[in-house]
């Protein structure tokens, strides 16, 4: 998708030198990159406490090793 949008310079400045990216098109992608698996990170979280698992890790960890 092609779009122009206004990114305050300075961030984007601070953005290109914390990521080692080389284009802004690499800083702009990877942030959208990130905000999602944030957001899938965040939908796993509430998960917690709700989801009922059987099994014995021990075992299944002996298993892995053998």
């Amino acid at each position: 998708m092609r779009t122009n949008i206004v990114i305050d310079d300075n961030l984007m400045m601070q953005a290109l030198q914390a990521s080692g990216l080389n284009t802004k098109k690499e800083v702009v992608e990877e942030g959208l990159k990130l905000i999602i698996q944030r957001h899938k990170q965040q939908a796993i979280r509430e998960l917690r406490g709700k989801l009922q698992w059987e099994g014995q890790l021990d075992e299944m960890r002996d298993g892995i090793q053998q």
